[in-house]
């Protein structure tokens, strides 16, 4: 679909990845226990910002190596393949912190926009990520709208997620995010799903 090879499977990662409480995560439910909606849907607009450059960033150096150096798309999908199991093992042994703090003085959700984005921008790895996922799911022939469609996808699912995440209350989101077994559970999960997909993806590659 969309000229997305595995496409289900591209679909279900974009979820998996959602799952794992990493800053960006941490600093929506953080917006949203202080000051509530408007400020949590600020701090949502501020991560996928700051997400959206770094796409862009990974986009226009796959767009080159696809049309110019094809065993070298090749390539990276073996190395997307291998970093994705990485990732995977790294959650499944991966300690889980106490993330608790004290309370903080009620701020705007543009400040919470400000503070997020600039906690996605700051997680430079994002962009090595990017530039290992997509080329799992494209055809080196693929075209660049292609690239572009498969952005869309991202940026639209990781906001359902993230909004939803907002909506479901200040109370709620942040007692889940200190329910220390809630969090073990979502990270291991996802390091499952991410090692599966990466032994997945390095076959159907072979």
């Amino acid at each position: 679909m969309f000229d997305i090879q595995n496409y289900a499977s591209f679909v279900g990662a974009i979820f998996v990845f959602q799952l794992i409480p990493g800053p960006g995560t941490l600093a929506i439910l953080n917006a949203t226990a202080r000051t509530g909606v408007a400020a949590g849907l600020g701090a949502v607009m501020g991560t996928l910002l700051g997400d959206m450059v770094y796409m862009v960033a990974a986009v226009l150096g796959l767009a080159a190596v696809m049309h110019s150096v094809p065993a070298l798309f090749q390539g990276l999908q073996w190395f997307g393949a291998a970093y994705l199991g990485w990732m995977g093992l790294q959650l499944l042994r991966k300690p889980i912190a106490d993330v608790s703090g004290a309370p903080e003085a009620r701020k705007s959700g543009w400040v919470y926009f400000r503070q997020a984005f600039a906690v996605s921008l700051t997680n430079p790895k994002v962009v090595l990520f990017f530039v290992a996922f997509f080329p799992l799911f494209l055809r080196a022939d693929a075209s660049s709208l292609t690239l572009g469609v498969m952005m869309a996808h991202v940026t639209l699912l990781s906001f359902l997620y993230q909004a939803a995440l907002v909506l479901v209350g200040n109370a709620v989101a942040r007692k889940l995010s200190r329910l220390p077994w809630v969090r073990r559970l979502a990270t291991r999960a996802a390091g499952a799903a991410l090692l599966a997909f990466g032994i997945r993806l390095a076959f159907d590659n072979r």
